[in-house]
């Protein structure tokens, strides 16, 4: 696995030659929810503003960190940028598509194409072993079942789990779980991976290593990592810092 000094080396040296074409692009991005009418006073509007005019940019071999306290935002944000949910106002495109204009079956085929998704809870199916885990995502790409397990194999031996490929989520510790679940969401050789909090559960030592594996995913696509770890944050590239469902940093 590549240590967190090289790969922001080789992150740096290859800024001349990766595209600068917006992997993601938020564009005055506003989302409110509805908190129903009940126990509201005239004249008040009963919705709750999660995001508030936020507007980014991020390209491909970029790690950015989503900062901010918690109801800052942050989870709103992450779902917009993997297409999860759209925008109330605003526009947010993933490689140059506007994820508004797509029905909730299209933009279900967008995740599959083009974004890896590594939720806090890993969401493993415990019935199926750490192999068939990561090799789930490519039945939808129509990759049949030999070459989907040979993919899988090889994606966990590079994450250390060449021993644990037959093994139930129950029996692996949560930083193996949290590996079998980042290899889920690179299996499919996304644009785009989304993390949130995926260091939250892991002590020290194993949240070192899956930062490592970040750092190293990110040498080749964009790599957005929401978390209240500061640890976590001094690895990206830059950090967007939210509060109240704004921006805060000048970045």
């Amino acid at each position: 696995m590549t240590t967190n000094s090289s790969a922001k080396q080789t992150r740096t040296e290859s800024e001349a030659t990766k595209s600068t074409e917006s992997t993601v692009i938020c564009e005055s991005v506003s989302r409110e929810y509805s908190r129903g009418k009940r126990g509201f006073r005239r004249g008040e509007t009963p919705t709750v503003t999660a995001l508030d005019n936020i507007s980014l940019e991020i390209v491909r071999g970029e790690f950015v960190g989503i900062a901010g306290p918690s109801g800052s935002g942050k989870s709103t944000l992450l779902h917009l940028l993997a297409a999860l949910d759209t925008p109330t106002t605003g526009q947010v495109r993933i490689g140059g598509i506007d994820t508004q204009e797509l029905s909730t079956r299209q933009r279900a085929r967008l995740r599959a194409k083009q974004v890896g998704i590594v939720f806090q809870r890993f969401y493993l199916l415990p019935s199926l072993s750490a192999q068939a885990n990561v090799a789930v995502p490519l039945i939808d790409h129509g990759v049949d079942k030999s070459t989907r397990h040979d993919h899988a194999e090889n994606l966990l031996n590079q994450l250390g789990l060449d021993d644990r490929l037959n093994h139930r989520p129950g029996t692996l510790s949560g930083g193996e779980q949290q590996r079998v679940a980042i290899a889920r969401a690179l299996i499919t050789d996304p644009d785009v991976v989304i993390a949130d909090e995926p260091t939250g559960e892991l002590d020290t030592k194993t949240g070192a290593h899956v930062l490592d594996i970040f750092e190293t995913a990110a040498t080749d696509r964009a790599v957005i990592l929401a978390s209240h770890d500061q640890a976590a944050l001094d690895r990206a590239d830059r950090v967007i810092t939210l509060r109240d469902g704004h921006r805060q940093d000048n970045d």
